[in-house]
């Protein structure tokens, strides 16, 4: 799984009811024709990325077939939850 691009939006507390700040990631990915995630309409994972006390973590994430944003029902590996969060790191928005 190879992420080749994004978009990013700060998501904004109105009521300051949610610590720390919130950006949502619309992540582009590129998977091998042979993983069983592959989709010839592309595929995309959105994440919820959390920088709360200077601590970054994901909190909640879905992949989604591209184009008809279908939810796709599987989860990352442990190596590549690490992959989408030094990503979320390094693209996240002040």
């Amino acid at each position: 799984m190879n992420i080749t691009g994004h978009s990013v939006e700060k998501l904004e507390d109105p009521f300051g009811l949610l610590p720390g700040e919130r950006f949502e990631f619309f992540l582009e990915l590129d998977v091998d024709e042979e993983d069983e995630l592959y989709s010839d309409k592309g595929l995309g994972l959105k994440v919820i990325f959390v920088v709360e006390d200077n601590k970054e973590r994901i909190t909640n994430y879905h992949f989604y077939e591209r184009g008809s944003e279908k939810v796709l029902d599987f989860a990352l590996e442990e190596d590549e939850e690490e992959q989408v969060l030094v990503y979320c790191k390094e693209n996240s928005i002040d």
